[in-house]
């Protein structure tokens, strides 16, 4: 009889989990899993298991392919199970191509006369997932906001980034979740951050990924009305609540949508949108509208000499812009007065929505 023996965590079992102990099976008659045990777990990661061992254990011996299941007690780094390998004298120890103790774990088998294999990886048959994963997937929040960009938009991507320039953004309500989304979709609100973010991924490599930059879900995560510093990762540089806008914003759908990573690397102005930000980054130091709005208005200038059609003008408005990379979406207007944002909104009401900014309570 040929015995295999494979080892790790399963700490959340899953489909992927069930096709590679399907494909060691077949190498063999007779299937030995061990898991490290709780007290394994915190000494090395300082978690939890999700569910306490002896719970792991039956499911684990429930699975049609698992004959034997071990709990792994020895607090050596990669050998968690050397006590109980010794013991049962397998013929086989299979890992994946992505085991980091190869090394020591050869060692191990040729203390038995066992063989090491590592498992060729195999196109999987469901999307692939990993414990980390499913457990981002259950933390991750059921509402999320958007946001809106006032200036230095582009230079969040790190390969435009301009040191000593800043982005300008507010996260807004209404939230968003994936059951609920009151916005057009691909609009130049940041939908795509806030999206990964409601299913539990790196939202902010999820967007570099992309090959946009980081600015979306660094707001949405952060909260409130933000200046951040350019560069290749999202540092906070000033943070208010963004209360002096409230009554004063409302979004206009253009009529289309548009792709912002299609248009990431075009030709545009990099420098009068640093020196936007530098604008819009005093009008939130001051609480100025006055002075975001400037910061908003010299960023709409760039957005013209690009090539993107004049904004329709609404009455009270001090200030417009296309939001996200343009061309299409939302367009952001400023009001000076709650009545003049409310009225716009009022006429407007086909296409224009009024929101606020959105603060996560500090304390």
């Amino acid at each position: 009889m040929k015995k295999i023996f494979v080892s790790g965590c399963y700490d959340i079992l899953h489909a992927g989990h069930i096709q590679f102990f399907e494909e060691v099976r077949a190498l063999g008659d007779y299937l030995i899993v061990s898991f490290a045990s709780e007290k394994v777990l915190w000494h090395h990661k300082r978690r939890k298991p999700s569910i306490p061992d002896e719970h792991k254990k039956v499911l684990l011996e429930s699975l049609r392919m698992v004959d034997q299941v071990l709990i792994g007690t020895g607090l050596k780094k990669g050998l968690d199970f050397e006590e109980e390998f010794l013991r049962e004298k397998p013929d086989l120890l299979v890992v994946t191509e992505d085991d980091l103790y190869g090394d020591i774990k050869r060692e191990l088998c040729a203390r038995v006369g066992a063989q090491y294999m590592v498992l060729p990886k195999t196109p999987p048959k469901f999307e692939p997932v990993s414990t980390t994963m499913l457990v981002n997937r259950i933390k991750a929040p059921n509402v999320v906001p958007l946001r809106v960009d006032f200036a230095g938009g582009w230079l969040d991507v790190p390969r435009h980034a301009r040191e000593g320039a800043y982005i300008v953004n507010c996260a807004i309500t209404p939230f968003v979740s994936l059951a609920d989304w009151p916005y057009e979709l691909r609009s130049g609100l940041g939908g795509s951050g806030a999206w990964a973010m409601l299913q539990g991924r790196d939202s902010v490599q999820s967007e570099l990924d992309l090959g946009v930059g980081w600015q979306d879900p660094a707001v949405i995560s952060e909260t409130g009305l933000c200046v951040w510093r350019s560069g290749p990762a999202p540092v906070l540089d000033l943070k208010s609540t963004g209360d002096f806008l409230q009554g004063k914003l409302a979004i206009y759908y253009t009529g289309s949508s548009h792709d912002t990573p299609s248009m990431a690397d075009s030709q545009r102005d990099y420098n009068r949108i640093a020196q936007s930000s530098f604008i819009a980054r005093a009008g939130v130091m001051e609480r100025s509208i006055d002075e975001l709005a400037a910061g908003v208005a010299l960023y709409h200038s760039v957005q013209l000499s690009e090539g993107m059609k004049e904004l329709p003008g609404i009455s009270g408005s001090i200030a417009q812009k296309y939001l996200g990379g343009g061309f299409g979406g939302y367009a952001l207007y400023i009001f000076k007065t709650n009545e003049e944002r409310d009225a716009a909104v009022r006429l407007c009401s086909s296409r224009m929505k009024a929101v606020e900014p959105y603060c996560r309570k500090l304390f």
